[in-house]
């Protein structure tokens, strides 16, 4: 009830200050496993998100958020696992990404909307990179639908190395459900799952408007 409560508060303080449209919500479904696959801008995209929609939305965070000590780590534990939606995973070492992939499985699984960002990291720069294959695992591996979601200008309201956020408005857009059921099975096949996660990253370049590159963001990083 707690949980309920704040998250209400917050979702009704975020409309009143960022005054947020939203659009195609209606192609969420309403119960059952569903893959969100959106664009990463920010820090605040995944938070915005878990407070503009009914359901939960689970995402896959930085252990380090709910590690923290003393009354502020407790109270920022609660906030990202109980209103935010995070699973904490160790995502560094070569079986990080394993972990993630495993935990997403599981949370469809039990049935819940699990959120993902296929560049697997924020945009350096606010264009859209190549998505990475775990998306496409996971729709193959559970059958659960991906609804491609956009967020459109939350890189305004908190602009990479940005303190506090900035008031500004905001839209969040919602596609159709892809259905990839046909390569049930084919979790193994790289020129499938290239072909649906770019497929996926198709959709969200449609939602966005952004421009696209395709290369893998953690490169263009990397390299500066």
């Amino acid at each position: 009830m707690l949980r309920i409560l704040i998250k209400a508060f917050l979702g009704l303080l975020m409309r009143v200050l960022f005054r947020p449209q939203v659009e195609g919500a209606e192609h969420l479904p309403a119960d059952g496993p569903v893959i969100l696959a959106g664009n990463h801008l920010t820090f605040i995209d995944s938070m915005f998100l878990s407070l503009l929609l009914k359901r939960q939305v689970h995402f896959i965070g930085k252990d380090e958020y709910v590690t923290g000590k003393g009354v502020k780590g407790r109270l920022m534990a609660w906030f990202f696992s109980n209103i935010g939606g995070m699973i904490p995973v160790d995502r560094d070492g070569g079986r990080g990404g394993v972990a993630a992939l495993m935990t997403g499985k599981r949370v469809l699984e039990e049935g819940k909307a699990f959120g993902i960002y296929p560049e697997g990291t924020r945009s350096p720069d606010g264009r859209l990179y190549r998505g990475r294959t775990g998306v496409a695992r996971l729709t193959m591996m559970t059958g659960a639908p991906v609804v491609p979601f956009a967020m459109v200008g939350t890189d305004r309201i908190q602009p990479t190395g940005a303190g506090m956020p900035r008031i500004a408005r905001f839209t969040a857009r919602f596609g159709r459900p892809l259905d990839f059921s046909k390569y049930e099975g084919m979790d193994r096949d790289r020129y499938v799952l290239r072909s649906v996660a770019d497929e996926v990253m198709s959709e969200i370049m449609r939602l966005s408007g952004q421009e696209y590159v395709d290369i893998y963001a953690s490169k263009v990083k990397e390299a500066a």
